[in-house]
């Protein structure tokens, strides 16, 4: 074989696999809505995480269209404060970001999260599909028998609802308002109860 015909050959070799590449496109993404009480405290932990490439506060789980916070924190709307995750699951899996969930919340608090009470504060699992609410009852009963609670895991797993993002004032509150998301994420007793469970967490 000549030496052109040797280089055309390795020249395909390469480009093949790259066009087959481009054909498949970019990677699947995913999403899943969660409720885990003050959505400002939500979206925090889940930025950090490698693998999700966006999210977005927002209400879940009630009938009404288009929702206002104000509708929706007087406990009227069904609706719960939730957080919408859009992830890469070549990057980070849906158990892997039902653990960063079990790790902000209180699973054990049935009428709200920390100091907030009501419909709209109750923390719980959309689950998508049947396999989605396999799952989650999964790392759900390994939750519980992880020793780490005393009182009995009640955070639900619901079916999906339309999700309806929040005003804009809401989005990334963390970084928008640092002081006065800091002074409500300690003085709710989210902090100390996740670190008297938790220890040192990078959750």
């Amino acid at each position: 074989m000549s030496i052109r015909f040797a280089t055309l050959f390795a020249l395909i070799a390469v480009l093949f696999p790259l066009a087959r590449a481009q054909e498949r496109g970019p990677s699947e993404t995913r999403t899943v809505v969660l409720a885990g009480g003050c959505f400002w405290c939500m979206q925090q932990p889940f930025d950090q995480v490698k693998g999700v490439l966006k999210t977005v506060v927002g209400y879940s789980g009630g009938d009404e269209v288009n929702p206002t916070y104000s509708q929706v924190s007087g406990h009227k709307t069904g609706h719960r404060e939730s957080i919408q995750v859009t992830y890469d699951p070549a990057l980070v899996s849906y158990e892997q970001l039902l653990d960063v969930f079990w790790h902000n919340i209180n699973p054990t608090q049935a009428k709200g999260q920390f100091a907030d009470i009501g419909l709209s504060y109750q923390a719980a699992i959309f689950c998508a599909d049947d396999e989605q609410k396999k799952v989650a009852e999964a790392s759900k009963q390994k939750l519980a028998a992880s020793g780490n609670f005393e009182k009995p895991i009640v955070t639900e797993t619901l079916g999906t609802k339309k999700f309806y993002p929040a005003e804009e004032y809401h989005q990334k509150y963390y970084l928008k308002n640092p002081g006065q998301y800091e002074a409500y994420h300690v003085g709710s007793g989210r902090v100390a109860f996740l670190r008297k469970v938790w220890g040192a967490t990078d959750h």
